[in-house]
């Protein structure tokens, strides 16, 4: 029958099997209010603003080309406003950064007030005065906060030497009816009305970005207006007013004054206007080749996480914003030894967030994500946190009993059963300065030393003597070896005087 104190011993090893059996689950967080910082492979992917303002992955803007046709070039690109082509001068700019942007990293955001941007031309920028111009195109992208009445988001005046006067010409772009409308004076001087205006078909949406360009084409004297590549209205600029008539090219003066933003309020990104047509653009085509994203989207790896031998990855949640005809993919892989890896092995698991992972297990995850625009390259989704949720397998508990007995150059060390059943051996790890177990004198190696799955070893080679401290740890069985806390400290001194003696008993 047992004694009190062994039965103690007893129910308190019961205690820590029923604590130590069940497997622990734990979540590491990427992204998040933290931010994205540690990629392993970033590709088409640029950083901005997600869900409860925190910092996201999104995809990166394809960089406008700058050629000898661009006439203007407005970039907000790395927080502060430049005009890329150095053909104009910015005289004020009442706009201020903003991380919400259509393409890159930064926009501009315009609060209302009277003036936005006011820019001044340092020389001829379209053609010399009074001289026939050709096809162009003007675009930018907008997320209005209102899209009110007389908001006005583009003002180009200019005046080109007509005989004995000079005559005003105007470009602008304001909202009508939550619709932008553009119009044109004395740009067209032979064609029979003065100003023409071509207006949006739907109505802008407020919050959400949208692409507006106007294209003229001076082969068939088509004026478009698109929006995010849809054409809304045409009118045809020609001596009959309609398709197949002679073309009226714009005649253009110099020293212009552009206005941009004046009374809008809402964000505005990548203003260009440029002397030519984009390439494989046409009536009623969406402009090939100008998308600001990446038709095969881009891709982001995370660097390998460090969890626990034998980890079972469960589960990823994340938090995207996913607008409609875009899409997010997943994929998980795991390993032992992160400094094999390659690009494609491990091999890539897709996962769908919120379901069960199975066969997923290892010290190292690593989650890579696709982002992938919508099929005309005008939406990106974005990813704001990555929760992986995984199981770590619990760690064999140690001897509730250990001694240790002196001998001649030797130490005897005898423990219980560690009372988990799944035993594989124990390490012994041995020292000569309490909780320092950095001892290599053993003739049976450096510390720890492992044994088999057994209940005494005994560590010879050592000094008489000299005091050193042990302790013992139980290894798991399974595909991976998982070693356990330590178990209490013991201590010995080897001498050929004292044999059969037991001291640091930790009953």
């Amino acid at each position: 029958m047992m004694n009190s104190r062994k039965c103690a011993a007893f129910v308190f090893s019961l205690f820590l099997l029923c604590i130590n059996s069940a497997a622990e689950q734990k979540t590491v967080t990427l992204g998040g209010k933290s931010g994205w910082t540690n990629y392993s492979i970033k590709s088409g992917i640029s950083d901005g603003t997600g869900k409860f303002g925190f910092p996201a992955i999104q995809l990166a803007g394809k960089k406008t080309d700058l050629t000898d046709e661009t006439l203007m070039y407005l970039s907000f690109e790395n927080g502060t406003l430049t005009e890329k082509t150095g053909r104009y001068e910015i005289i004020e700019n009442h706009l201020i950064s903003s991380s919400q942007n259509a393409r890159n990293k930064f926009s501009g955001l315009s609060r209302g007030i009277e003036k936005g941007i006011v820019l001044k031309e340092k020389k001829s920028s379209y053609a010399s005065s009074s001289t026939l111009g050709g096809s162009f195109m003007i675009e930018f992208w907008i997320s209005p906060s209102l899209a009110e009445n007389g908001e006005k988001l583009f003002d180009w005046r200019t005046s080109r030497n007509k005989e004995d006067y000079s005559e005003f010409q105007r470009v602008s772009a304001v909202f009508v009816n939550n619709r932008l409308e553009w119009t044109f004076k004395n740009i067209f001087p032979d064609f029979p009305f003065e100003q023409i205006t071509v207006k949006g078909f739907n109505a802008v949406i407020p919050g959400e970005w949208s692409r507006h360009t106007i294209l003229f084409n001076e082969e068939n004297g088509c004026l478009e207006y698109c929006v995010n590549g849809m054409t809304e209205d045409i009118a045809y600029i020609t001596d009959t007013g309609h398709e197949g008539g002679m073309v009226c090219l714009p005649v253009i003066g110099g020293s212009t004054t552009v206005e941009i933003c004046p009374f809008y309020t809402g964000k505005i990104d990548d203003i260009v206007t440029v002397r030519s047509l984009p390439k494989n653009s046409g009536n009623n085509l969406f402009m090939s080749g100008n998308e600001p994203y990446d038709l095969k989207g881009g891709r982001f790896v995370s660097a390998p996480v460090l969890t626990s031998p034998g980890s079972e990855l469960n589960c990823l949640n994340a938090i995207t914003s996913v607008p409609a005809e875009t899409s997010v993919k997943f994929f998980v892989r795991s390993g032992e030894n992160q400094f094999e890896w390659t690009y494609d092995y491990p091999e890539w698991k897709e996962v769908l967030p919120g379901e069960k992972i199975e066969g997923v297990k290892g010290l190292y995850f690593q989650v890579a994500a696709e982002l992938l625009p919508d099929g005309q390259g005008i939406k990106s989704p974005s990813v704001t946190q990555i929760d992986l949720t995984y199981t770590v397998l619990p760690p064999p508990l140690p001897p509730f009993y250990v001694a240790a007995e002196e001998g001649d150059e030797q130490v005897t060390l005898t423990w219980s059963h560690s009372v988990d059943d799944n035993i594989a051996g124990y390490y012994i790890y041995y020292g000569n300065r309490p909780g320092e177990y950095l001892g290599s004198i053993a003739l049976e190696g450096d510390s720890p030393v492992r044994t088999e799955n057994t209940t005494s070893f005994t560590l010879t080679g050592l000094e008489n003597g000299r005091i050193y401290y042990f302790a013992v740890s139980a290894i798991a069985k399974g595909d991976y070896e998982i070693t356990g806390e330590l178990s209490k400290e013991v201590f010995a001194r080897p001498s050929k005087r004292l044999k059969g003696t037991f001291l640091g008993l930790n009953n």
